[in-house]
């Protein structure tokens, strides 16, 4: 008689055993239909054995396991063994996390109608590349077997695309498998398209939660059959099945979106170093602005740091940058004079302007001038974004949205008016500047009804004079014709409690920047600012990145935060808020009792937002200088959290967390 071990999608830590006779080892890594309770779930089989300690007539029966899709192959079973125990997250879920939704279904996988994918490889000519390319190719090829992590950091322009190209032909030549990690959805079919065009005929894939569920289960089919050669995709592709995997390379891999913000909090770039571990393989971080994680790490040699200083395209320059000191919005027009002259220079002489404000809507604010009430969400503790096309009032943590009110709900004054500004409002205010311009807005909110494709095309075909956007629009983007760029009210992060703003805004300003001037004409940054002295801004305007990240690492040092230690935070929700309370007050004083005196705990407090979608937060942040003691100690609390948290309250444990 043979028995199964099966990991289910359940918040447990418990596997599940079954009666399979005809199972076998084979069978570990697929998935199996098993009955559980009055209902069916799919799970995938862990292991097989043939006793079990449980009584024979509390085992159930299970059905075969499913063998018309490849088993999860084994380096990508051990990473989610480690992902479950690093982020104490039980392994079932963690394990379905890895299996497309499609593939979770209790009925037979029907797979779509597709084209038959090709087998074999060849590339199209590339540019010839330049000096620094060159010796960073050389470097890392001469590794091509073995497992280094590489930090690549070029300044914007700098041409690291074009040295991933030519690691991924090395690759393909050598007959195995790329993963190619991108920050944003909206990135993969820039850059699928770039690397397609390279490489005619490899079979390349994107995998990201934005494709249909049967067309992305047969794309995870292909790469585990072996039919794929290049797996492009944002952080749920590293546990893609690649059994023949030969080079990781995580883009741009400052970027927060690379850490899951929602149940299992695992950051993807830190798995793509313990995948290329299992794999022997090279892992290529890179980035114009490393995050000081990773740039402590290439200092201390644990990364092989290589640097392009240049720009690729011949004759280009790095921008110059200006600070332009902020204006008291109320007492003055929107748009600074300085940035309206400069885009207006642009327009005379065909070129392109982008201005760059990274929040969406027409207005964060609507407040009465009477009463000075404010329209603020009922079910988080925020105010209400205006959509003035749209004649919403939107919140954009739940989603909960309204007409616009055109009289105060608490004075029932019809003297209302908005405060601050959005793209909405930065876009109807260029339109009155402009009124013949050709003006694109991007951000979230557009995207939902058009082609972002569409619209690079015709960005890139010169049919846009100035474009407005959010962080996505900063984003690995080559516009030759763009020349300037405008950042506007970019002070908020300098006010944060996070300790990460400062550098989150050096890098988003560094981005923003590395737009313009692209191509053989000069660009221009200008940044709005009303604090000209800040340090962060003194590295900005002479492109520094090292002078930053050497001042933001020694006050890090100073105040003992990462990467000088290790954190974990255990985050609280539920709809009463006395409920959370008991719970994370007991949870402290269990944690008191089960670390060690090197593990430092702090007490429960609320973080900004302190109520989202009607539940309120509470949050318990613990650090250390040794990742192994911590660890130690989030496995014991994670066991005292299973066994005494009300069903009333959820929570998490967040390890490395990026918000605090």
């Amino acid at each position: 008689m043979n028995f199964i071990e099966v990991a289910l999608d359940l918040p447990l830590t418990t596997l599940f055993d079954y009666r399979c006779d005809e199972a076998t080892p084979d069978d570990i890594g697929r998935r199996v239909k098993v009955p559980f309770g009055r209902e069916e779930k799919v799970g995938v089989v862990l292991n097989v054995k043939n006793s079990s300690t449980l009584p024979l007539d509390k085992i159930k029966q299970a059905a075969t396991p499913w063998r018309d899709v490849p088993p999860l192959p084994k380096d990508v079973m051990r990473l989610l063994g480690f992902t479950s125990h690093y982020y104490q997250h039980p392994l079932g879920p963690v394990v379905l996390h890895a299996i497309p939704p499609a593939l979770k279904k209790t009925t037979d996988w029907q797979p779509p109608k597709r084209r038959t994918l090709s087998t074999s490889v060849s590339v199209s000519t590339a540019p010839p590349l330049n000096n620094e390319q060159r010796q960073a190719c050389n470097a890392i090829i001469e590794h091509h077997n073995e497992f280094h992590t590489w930090l690549l950091q070029g300044i914007t322009g700098s041409g690291k695309t074009e040295v991933y190209l030519e690691l991924v032909r090395e690759t393909l030549i050598l007959g195995k498998q790329v993963l190619i990690l991108v920050p944003e959805i909206n990135l993969t079919p820039l850059i699928e398209q770039r690397f397609q065009a390279r490489f005619p005929e490899a079979n390349m894939v994107s995998l990201h939660s934005a494709i249909g569920e049967k067309e992305r289960a047969q794309r995870w089919i292909d790469v585990a059959s072996g039919k794929v050669q290049i797996v492009l995709g944002t952080r749920l592709a590293i546990f893609s099945p690649l059994n023949h995997l030969g080079l990781i390379i995580v883009d741009e891999e400052h970027d927060s979106s690379y850490k899951q913000a929602e149940g299992m909090r695992y950051h993807a770039r830190d798995l793509a170093i313990i995948r290329g571990q299992y794999n022997n393989c090279p892992v290529v971080l890179g980035s114009a602005t490393p995050s000081l994680e990773s740039w402590w790490n290439a200092k201390q040699g644990r990364y092989h740091l290589i640097q392009l200083t240049e720009r690729a395209h011949q004759g280009a320059t790095l921008p110059s940058i200006r600070l332009i000191k902020a204006e008291l919005k109320h007492d003055s027009p929107l748009l600074n004079q300085e940035i309206v002259k400069a885009i207006g220079e642009r327009l005379e002489r065909q070129q392109q302007s982008l201005l760059f404000i990274n929040r969406r809507g027409f207005a964060p604010v609507l407040i009465c001038n009477q009463c000075q009430w404010l329209a603020t969400c009922p079910d988080c503790q925020t105010r209400l974004v205006v959509h003035r096309r749209q004649q919403r009032l939107r919140c954009h943590h739940c989603n909960y949205q309204r007409p616009i009110d055109y009289q105060c709900r608490q004075c029932h004054s019809q003297d209302l008016t908005t405060l601050g500004e959005g793209t909405q409002k930065i876009e109807e205010s260029l339109q009155q500047l402009w009124p013949d311009a050709r003006i694109l807005r991007i951000d979230s909110d557009s995207l939902q009804s058009k082609s972002w494709a569409t619209q690079i095309q015709d960005i890139h075909a010169g049919k846009v004079d100035i474009l407005v956007g959010t962080q996505i629009l900063i984003k690995g983007h080559d516009f030759p014709k763009l020349t300037l760029v405008a950042a506007l009210n970019v002070d908020n992060a300098l006010y944060s409690s996070d300790f990460r703003a400062s550098e989150r805004l050096f890098t988003q300003l560094i981005q923003a920047a590395g737009r313009a001037g692209r191509g053989s004409d000069k660009g221009q940054v200008l940044i709005e600012t009303a604090f000209p002295q800040h340090p962060l801004f003194e590295a900005l305007i002479h492109h520094d990145y090292h002078r930053f990240a050497e001042s933001e690492l020694e006050e890090r040092r100073l105040i003992g935060f990462p990467p000088f230690c290790y954190q974990a935070l255990l985050r609280g929700s539920a709809k009463e808020l006395s409920h959370l309370q008991q719970f994370m007050r007991g949870a402290r004083e269990a944690l008191k009792r089960l670390a060690s005196e090197e593990v430092m705990l702090f007490d429960v407090v609320a973080p900004t937002l302190h109520k989202i979608g009607n539940k309120y937060r509470l949050q318990l942040l613990l650090q250390s200088s040794s990742r192994p003691l911590l660890q130690q100690a989030l496995s014991q609390w994670s066991e005292y959290l299973f066994s005494h948290a009300p069903h009333s309250v959820n929570w998490v444990i967040d390890v490395d967390p990026i918000d605090c």
